[in-house]
């Protein structure tokens, strides 16, 4: 038994697909490219994916399995000019996961179309899928997205070693339920990085001892010190708190994460 491969459809049949992921990809990551770069991306991963067909080795499953990355990585690397072997991991590995979404829905879709999938129909009916389950998951990460920008906050507060105001973007995290063990105050958590930059803020005097419990470790003691004031933008209007406590924390906040500090939400009550 063999099968008969038309390498003209496979290589129109790629593209579409790497541009269809391209597109989650780059909306996932939040990075944007002309239709120029994107084509030129698309179209090289194409030629790469029929050039693996050709080698003489493995099957072809396993020829696509294994150069499935570096693929990607090529393609990521072309249309949103990331650099870095890092970063273009990431990025060939949340294109992995669009592929993975984008391909379980097509196939869901197409087993259900069978009966009418014959001769050439069934090409254009697979490039058609891919094109709805492509718009179905940009509408659905559009909303996922625009619900987390919602739940960013910008903290102003000034930091007296550089004689000037900061703005710090914080997420408004709904499970952070820290509290100072004394007075029963809420606790912001902002990463150690961004406790360096502010160094003058944390004074020993204001230290505070704050107890918590996380997936992973049973219970621990975070440092954590006493702001004089942060000033919270939120909907055009100014929450202006007194004595904010911020424990020192890497959890939860990643290098790569658009903010610096979870804010704690009853921050927010009034």
């Amino acid at each position: 038994m063999y099968y008969k491969l038309y390498i003209d459809s496979v290589f129109v049949l790629q593209t579409t697909m790497n541009l269809y992921l391209l597109s989650l990809a780059g909306q996932i990551l939040r990075c944007t490219a002309t239709h120029r770069r994107r084509w030129l991306g698309a179209l090289a991963g194409a030629g790469m994916s029929c050039l693996l067909l050709l080698l003489p080795f493995l099957t072809v499953g396993g020829r696509l399995l294994f150069g499935a990355v570096p693929v990607s990585m090529v393609m990521m690397c072309l249309t949103y000019r990331i650099h870095g072997v890092r970063k273009i991991l990431r990025a060939s590995l949340v294109m992995a996961a669009a592929g993975f979404f984008l391909g379980g829905a097509m196939i869901w879709i197409l087993n259900r179309l069978r009966p009418v999938m014959k001769g050439r129909g069934s090409f254009l009916i697979t490039l058609a899928a891919g094109a709805l389950v492509c718009r179905i998951l940009e509408t659905l990460l559009k909303k996922l997205m625009s619900r987390q920008k919602d739940c960013l906050r910008t903290v102003r507060l000034y930091v007296p070693s550089l004689g000037q105001e900061i703005r710090i973007l914080a997420f408004v995290d709904t499970g952070n339920h820290l509290t100072d063990p004394i007075n029963g105050a809420p606790v912001c958590v902002i990463s150690k990085r961004m406790a360096a930059s502010m160094a003058s803020c944390l004074r020993p005097e204001k230290y505070h001892a704050v107890p918590y419990r996380s997936v992973g470790q049973e219970r621990g003691i975070l440092p954590a010190y006493e702001l004089p004031e942060i000033a919270i933008e939120e909907a055009g209007r100014t929450i202006k708190r007194k004595g904010v406590i911020v424990a020192v924390c890497d959890a939860g906040i990643s290098p790569q994460s658009d903010y610096q500090m979870l804010l704690h939400p009853g921050l927010l009550e009034n």
